[in-house]
């Protein structure tokens, strides 16, 4: 860390006491804040199921102000008090709150002028943990780059889902975000600034990936780029036999031959409308409508196959050889073919909620190949809006379901 050490509480800890014991502090120009504004902001995730109150705020201007915090927990108090760093707050039971501690908002560190921001640097990018994926995208693409390993949604934390793990349709190919990373720098439990690699600080390196926000906060991440397609084939596969549909998902995956391999099951007509505004659809929906209300469900492949202006002329023929091996519904087939851009960034913004906010429950389970049979007996009636598959890797099926 260069510069000076500006400290959060400067040379004292009365302002993080005061609002420990709950009660009505000045603002801090450092940015700990006990407003209402910001205790109900930090009391709320995206799931918005689980609330718990915060004695206090931080709102950092550096990371120094993290360390002090941080420290502050182990020396101000005989017990520390719980601090936990929120990104999106894309959490789905309160996993980024801190009941009676202090949260950290992690955001605040991208208004930082000469923050890490995002700096590309041939085959890595270092991006602070508070960037969003969106936003390295962007930055990586201006050069003709990109990371390898992407979630479904793209407006979330670095830090944030490199907490978890970071899991898509190209996670059987590239593995998850967190086998993607080259370095870390983490204020610890202790509130140590820490350098952690493979190689350097091994423990600590492979502890906070994937860690949960337990061994210590992630400030930056050097990411792994790679030349980035410019283009997408993109299709989705309507099949009505479950295991027909997982066995052709492991043939794609042990192929190698695609870049993204998702699933989704269907359990109602709006799915496959909904497909209809973005894909070239079959000429036969009335038939997925009717078979849809036979079986009362259906399920579909996602496939993907990047390419760029080298690939071009071999495309087509490539992807037909990949659909010849499958054993899809002949003719159900949505297909359309997008910028590389477009397909990654394909969910939009969806922390802009107009009106009151929706519960999300949300559940991710890794189910082993020996069982997903037996599996399939039970999700399928707890998906009113539908499950997504992916296979994480061989042998073991990744399911993402709403749960109750």
């Amino acid at each position: 860390m260069k510069g000076s050490h500006v400290g959060l509480f400067e040379g004292d800890e009365k302002v993080v006491v005061k609002l420990m014991a709950g009660e009505e502090a000045n603002p801090n120009p450092n940015g700990l804040r006990n407003d209402s504004n910001a205790i109900k902001e930090a009391s709320n995730d995206y799931g918005n199921i689980i609330h718990e109150i915060p004695s206090a705020v931080l709102y950092p201007s550096s990371v120094n102000e993290i360390i002090d915090l941080i420290r502050s927990s182990n020396n101000g108090r005989p017990a520390p008090f719980t601090v936990a760093a929120k990104g999106r707050g894309h959490s789905v039971r309160g996993q980024a709150m801190a009941r009676g501690g202090v949260v950290v908002d992690m955001t605040s560190l991208s208004k930082i002028k000469d923050g890490i921001g995002i700096r590309v640097s041939g085959n890595y990018a270092d991006v602070g943990g508070e960037q969003l994926w969106i936003d390295v995208l962007r930055a990586t693409l201006e050069q003709g780059l990109a990371p390898v390993s992407w979630t479904d949604y793209l407006y979330l934390s670095v830090g944030g889902t490199l907490s978890n793990a970071g899991i898509s349709g190209q996670s059987f190919l590239r593995g998850p975000q967190i086998s993607n990373v080259l370095e870390l720098d983490v204020v610890t439990g202790k509130g140590d600034f820490v350098t952690c690699s493979p190689n350097r600080n091994p423990g600590l390196f492979f502890g906070v990936l994937g860690g949960l926000g337990q061994f210590g906060i992630i400030t930056r991440a050097r990411i792994i780029l790679e030349k980035a397609p410019t283009r997408v084939k993109w299709v989705r596969l309507i099949y009505s036999d479950f295991s027909t549909f997982t066995r052709d998902q492991e043939q794609l995956i042990s192929s190698n031959a695609p870049n993204y391999v998702e699933g989704i099951l269907i359990t109602n007509e709006n799915t496959t409308n909904e497909w209809r505004s973005s894909f070239s659809s079959p000429s036969r929906q009335s038939d997925i409508v009717s078979l849809l209300k036979k079986q009362g469900i259906l399920y579909s492949i996602e496939l993907v196959k990047y390419y760029d202006s080298q690939s071009a002329n071999t495309i087509d023929k490539d992807f037909q050889m990949l659909l010849k091996e499958l054993n899809f519904i002949p003719g159900f087939i949505f297909s359309t073919d997008v910028p590389y851009f477009d397909f990654l960034s394909r969910v939009g913004n969806l922390d802009s909620p107009q009106g009151p906010l929706e519960s999300h429950p949300w559940l991710n389970l890794f189910v082993p190949k020996s069982r997903i049979i037996d599996f399939n007996a039970g999700p399928k009636n707890l998906a009113a809006r539908g499950c997504l598959w992916h296979l994480a890797s061989r042998g073991c099926l990744a399911g993402a379901l709403p749960a109750e």
